[in-house]
């Protein structure tokens, strides 16, 4: 069970990966769009993050807190995404704010750890 928690902990952080890099890439054009590596990565990330809290569900008794503002974060960055996946161009406050939303997220991740007793 611990090799499929590091395998979808590794394909989720890959989403994410795959998602900054689609918002970077476009920081200097002046038409920013949601490109196919935005949405590949956010799927992606979602989909592997749902399976991450099944898996850490039956490992024990993870921080359902900190699940529940990823979760939310996440879904809000997937809903954007999908929303403007067609449109040739998006505004910059949106992209900026997927960007915040993005970057947020994983700081989530990172330093939000579990209180030792």
């Amino acid at each position: 069970m611990e090799t499929l928690r590091l395998a979808l902990l590794f394909v989720h952080i890959l989403g994410y990966a795959a998602l900054l890099g689609g918002l970077l890439v476009q920081v200097r054009e002046e038409t920013k769009v949601v490109n196919p590596l935005m949405r590949d990565g956010i799927g992606t990330a979602f989909l592997a993050g749902l399976l991450l809290v099944g898996v850490l569900e039956s490992l024990g008794s993870p921080d359902h807190a900190k699940i529940g503002v990823k979760f939310a974060v996440g879904l809000v960055i997937l809903v954007l995404v999908m929303v403007n996946v067609r449109k040739p161009a998006i505004p910059q406050g949106l992209y900026f704010g997927l960007l915040a939303l993005t970057v947020a997220n994983i700081a989530v991740a990172v330093f939000w750890s579990p209180v030792h007793a």
